[in-house]
């Protein structure tokens, strides 16, 4: 197959606001290593760890381009051995960096085929979203039935997956989210409780959890959000209960002293994904646990909006405006 040498990228030459996304159309098309393969992106996702890098609140080197995940069509495969079995012309999904272009080459062990009767769309409105909620919600925290668990930002990429997963394993959900659009699309999720945290009841959100909970608090809380929630999450949860930390939307943690957690003897966590999936047998195991969620239906995807590869920056202000509910994706 005939490939071009350069491609149309964005790239990030230093850390700062949306306006340092750089629109590129003679970037190298990369060659593909050992262990990798070339896949032509037909879509990307759009995360909120990707601010954290262009921010630099996550050090990465630079310049570089962001974006941690894609579907699109192998183009090209590395040297050396394919333990995987992959060629040309395969549809996959992927987990590595540099999305936002048209050609990535990335890890073959992160990079999988995607199921016929599914769409890249649909696949990547929930791949790094939906496996971060999988693995949230089976091993950071093991959610049982009848669980009261509290999730922050459940209108968001992953709080839109993660409310669905929930329900469907028979927790008791308690959502906070901001303006009324945004508390009926969670409670059309099957959301048991909806906190406005913008409305006056919202204000004191902690409140209104322990009232829902019959002044217990819930079994665990999921909190996204960070250093304006932070605080508050561990007072919601009851007597050992758990906390699970997983971003950073409104700021980072603070460090916290451990006595903070001895009263109600509290476990906390701060995992990432893909501490998880670190292993090629973990990865494929949560994936197809993920695609089997989307083909039955139990699990099902909201783009907030398509947008061209030169609209990076614009798709990054409407994520960090909180002007979206569901995912961002962008078309190279």
């Amino acid at each position: 197959m005939s490939l071009p040498s350069t491609q149309k990228a964005i790239i990030v030459e230093e850390t700062g606001g949306p306006e340092v996304l750089k629109v590129k159309t003679d970037y190298p098309v990369p060659t593909p290593q050992e262990g990798q393969v070339l896949v032509k992106n037909n879509i990307s996702g759009i995360n909120f760890i990707d601010t954290y890098f262009r921010t630099g609140l996550y050090p990465s080197p630079k310049p570089e381009v962001l974006g941690r995940e894609g579907a699109g069509t192998i183009v090209a495969l590395g040297p050396g051995a394919n333990p995987y079995g992959f060629k040309v012309g395969d549809r996959v999904a992927w987990l590595s960096t540099g999305g936002y272009a048209e050609y990535s080459a990335v890890p073959a062990a992160k990079t999988i085929k995607v199921p016929d009767g599914l769409s890249d769309e649909d696949v990547i409105g929930a791949f790094l979203s939906g496996l971060t909620v999988v693995t949230l919600v089976k091993e950071a925290y093991p959610v049982q039935k009848g669980d009261w668990v509290l999730l922050h930002a459940a209108a968001g990429g992953a709080g839109f997956l993660m409310t669905q997963v929930l329900k469907s394993l028979g927790a008791k959900v308690i959502g906070t989210a901001g303006g009324p659009e945004k508390v009926e699309l969670v409670k059309s999720l099957g959301a048991d409780v909806v906190i406005d945290y913008k409305s006056d009841e919202g204000k004191d959100w902690v409140k209104k959890v322990k009232e829902v909970t019959g002044g217990e608090g819930v079994t665990v809380a999921y909190d996204s959000v960070g250093k304006d929630t932070w605080e508050g999450s561990l007072d919601a949860v009851k007597r050992k209960g758990t906390v699970i930390y997983f971003g950073n939307a409104s700021g980072p943690v603070p460090p916290l002293p451990l006595t903070r957690l001895s009263p109600k003897c509290i476990k906390i966590g701060r995992p990432q994904l893909f501490g998880y999936i670190e292993k090629r047998e973990e990865f494929e195991f949560y994936t197809n646990e993920l695609f089997t969620l989307l083909k039955s239906g139990q699990l099902k995807v909201k783009i907030h909006k398509v947008y061209p590869l030169d609209q990076a920056e614009q798709a990054q202000r409407d994520l960090e405006g909180r002007k979206t509910t569901g995912k961002l994706l962008l078309r190279p």
